[in-house]
């Protein structure tokens, strides 16, 4: 069993459940899943830089990612519909549970100038997005093979609806929120 996941069911839903009085362990918070996104502009002029950033979230994932599709044209950016652009992948489970302690406990300690996670990105319905500015932060790559430094978006989405049940969620799993 991941090491976060046993933390969550030994630790965490007591926690929650005495701090907003829930009667039902159903009713405490819970991450459903980890969407990660990555969008590579300059892979319309070369569509290897695609594969290598694939490739790449796969390392970091161990899932292999799904290609993403323009949905419409977009004349300014020189996007035709239909056109490669991107990648994601959703972690469920165990897998989830494993990513995420690598994130908290490894990749964010990593980033230059750290000063913790924004509060604000919470999206009203207890989602929240943290936006990674440089994949080689992450310990599964290697910087040399590296032939485009792109960012990424990680997506936690829990089951509740209110922003503060995701805040007191996530700062028992770790996360290094601002206060």
């Amino acid at each position: 069993m991941a090491r976060l996941k046993e933390r969550y069911q030994k630790e965490i839903i007591p926690l929650l459940m005495k701090r907003f009085n829930y009667t039902n362990l159903y009713q405490v918070p819970r991450i459903e899943k980890v969407v990660i996104n990555v969008g590579i502009g300059k892979a319309l002029g070369d569509p290897k830089l695609l594969d290598a950033a694939a490739n790449e979230l796969a390392q970091i994932t161990g899932q292999r990612p799904l290609i993403t599709k323009a949905r419409r044209d977009i004349a300014s950016f020189k996007v035709r519909k239909g056109a490669k652009i991107g990648c994601k992948v959703t972690l469920r489970k165990e897998c989830m549970y494993e990513f995420l302690d690598r994130l908290i406990n490894i990749t964010l300690p990593r980033i230059k100038d750290f000063r913790g996670l924004s509060p604000d990105s919470f999206d009203g319905k207890g989602n929240y997005t943290i936006g990674i500015t440089e994949q080689i932060v992450f310990p599964e790559i290697e910087y040399d093979k590296v032939p485009l430094i792109h960012g990424m978006d990680i997506t936690i989405v829990t089951t509740t609806e209110s922003n503060k049940e995701a805040r007191e969620l996530l700062s028992a799993f770790g996360f290094p929120l601002k206060r």
